[in-house]
């Protein structure tokens, strides 16, 4: 809708991350450098950690849209509280062995032919572990246990390692010291700066074909960084909203209140329905007070369909208009 309205290619503020849309930034720069660094040692962990919606997996996504493909065999998987056991079955499913569900022993020696099989071709295997902050210390103590295979003095198998903050608290545990010992390279991705925000932004609208409209106003940028803390997703799904609204308003031109409305809107979104915080009055006025609170659940309730109504009516107008 906005897209097409502004004149844009695509859509500039997807959440999928895409590598097509990959912003430079100090922080993404020095966390990419860290992981190739890694890499190029050919063996032992990467660790890349940050806040949800830091950039994690676009990371990764650049990385696969360059990775040299007759070197590496690479494999992705996401994790969820798995046993030790079950971690080894995704990472052989993962990487093509497809066999009925085989014991710990069988595993292992089905991976072992894997990794020398693909040495011998002239390849590496690479498994990225995505989330890896919900896996128990004895599944990670599995994936130190594969990168203790050596073949004709070699590591055949290397791995990444992305999770959120808290994954470093579980790494300096005692009990992973063995593992701790095998990261070659480590990093803590952190949010963009002020200017950067006004810079990614820019960035991923020049990317889906922006001609400068609609316009920002530096007030505006500001108040993006302010209320997403720099973290990109939070700044993707912020400007997609601010967009939307410029679209229904017919503006071109994006200010600091446009944006404070939306954030806003979208706070009021996440909270809806939560219970009030305001303190307890006393016994003899809880009726009135319930009734109160009742009252105000209730406006707010249709104040919310209200908006998703006129939403919905002025989308549905947009789109007859332009069918006709």
């Amino acid at each position: 809708m906005y897209a097409a309205y502004y004149k844009l290619k695509e859509m500039p503020f997807q959440l999928t991350p895409d590598s097509h849309f990959f912003y430079d930034s100090y922080e993404h720069k020095r966390a990419f450098a860290h992981l190739t660094y890694g890499l190029a040692q050919e063996e032992g962990f990467v660790v890349i950690t940050g806040e949800i919606g830091a950039g994690k997996t676009m990371l990764v996504e650049r990385l696969w849209s360059q990775l040299d493909t007759k070197h590496y065999r690479a494999v992705r998987v996401l994790t969820t509280q798995v046993s030790g056991d079950d971690l080894l079955q995704l990472v052989a499913d993962g990487f093509g062995l497809r066999s009925e569900r085989a014991d710990k022993a069988n595993l292992l020696r089905a991976l072992e032919r894997l990794f020398r099989e693909v040495q011998a071709a002239g390849q590496r295997c690479l498994l990225v572990v995505d989330e890896v902050q919900n896996l128990p210390i004895v599944a990670l103590e599995e994936l130190r246990m594969l990168s203790n295979l050596s073949i004709r003095g070699k590591a055949p198998f290397q791995c990444l390692l992305l999770g959120q903050p808290q994954f470093r608290r579980i790494l300096a545990d005692a009990a992973l010291e063995q593992l701790q010992q095998r990261v070659l390279a480590s990093y803590h991705l952190g949010p963009l700066t002020g200017e950067e925000t006004r810079d990614y932004i820019r960035h991923r609208l020049i990317t889906a074909g922006w001609n400068a409209d609609p316009a920002f106003e530096e007030p505006a940028f500001a108040a993006i960084h302010q209320h997403s803390s720099g973290i990109p997703r939070k700044i993707n799904t912020l400007c997609s909203r601010v967009l939307l609204a410029g679209f229904l308003e017919e503006a071109h031109r994006i200010t600091e209140g446009m944006v404070v409305n939306v954030a806003n809107e979208l706070v009021q979104d996440l909270t809806a329905g939560q219970p009030s915080m305001r303190s307890t009055a006393p016994a003899t006025n809880g009726l009135a007070q319930g009734l109160e609170e009742r009252l105000g659940a209730i406006e707010r309730s249709v104040a919310r369909h209200d908006r998703a109504l006129k939403l919905t009516l002025e989308i549905t107008a947009r789109l007859i208009e332009g069918q006709q």
